[in-house]
């Protein structure tokens, strides 16, 4: 645990020994350090991913590898984690729009920067859409057509019209094929905005109420 006072904290480790009904505890306690700021503690309990992770966490060290010194990845240090991972596979890997999005798509505070419990979100979610890519790529050309991709909308369980799943196909398909960065990117702001309005639509009738500034907020965002 960690105890706070007069701008200072103390580090407080306990060892505890028990023999028979014997228990003894022994408290020491290190020199005392100069706290963090407030924005770091403030960071640190409104961004769950602010303070890193585990290193026993296989995920861990692609991401370590790219973090900056606040524990948080940007797009382009986002692009280089993926890549350098392999998670794409043979297919293309993803542009810096993408991964833009991305973290767009989970970052609560608009800070433009993941932490390393919503990367971890991120690497299952892009797992599960590559999964569903390779489903419809039944050629291995790493595209599929625009077809496939309102097969695969609807796969994701959202209830679109005709006239909505149109303008995606027309929005990404390009030349008649669809990469899998724009299947991914794609999916990505289905999901935001979809999160968006279901947050705003409190008697889940399919209505929601936007004031204009965070109408353009929320849409600018992805």
């Amino acid at each position: 645990m960690l105890w706070r006072w007069h701008g200072l904290s103390a580090r407080i480790c306990t060892y505890v020994h028990v023999h028979l009904h014997d228990l003894r505890t022994c408290i020491c306690t290190a020199r005392a350090t100069p706290l963090i700021s407030t924005s770091q503690n403030a960071n640190r309990m409104a961004y769950p991913g602010y303070p890193g992770a585990p290193q026993q966490d296989p995920l861990y060290g692609w991401f370590q590898a790219v973090a900056g010194q606040d524990g948080q990845i940007e797009p382009v240090e986002l692009q280089r984690c993926l890549t350098s991972s392999g998670i794409a596979g043979s297919y293309q890997q993803f542009s810096l729009e993408t991964c833009r999005v991305m973290i767009a798509m989970l970052d609560r505070d608009y800070s433009g920067k993941m932490g390393f419990n919503e990367f971890k979100e991120l690497w299952t979610v892009i797992n599960q859409w590559k999964q569903t890519f390779v489903n419809f790529d039944s050629d291995r050309s790493g595209t599929i057509q625009g077809h496939e991709l309102q097969n695969a909308i609807r796969s994701f369980g959202y209830n679109l019209s005709p006239q909505a799943v149109g303008v995606l196909v027309k929005r990404y398909d390009k030349g008649g094929h669809i990469t899998f960065d724009d299947f991914v990117s794609c999916a990505v702001r289905l999901r935001a905005l979809t999160a968006m309005f279901q947050s705003r639509d409190t008697q889940r009738n399919g209505w929601a109420n936007f004031q204009y500034d965070d109408f353009i907020r929320s849409v600018m965002s992805i």
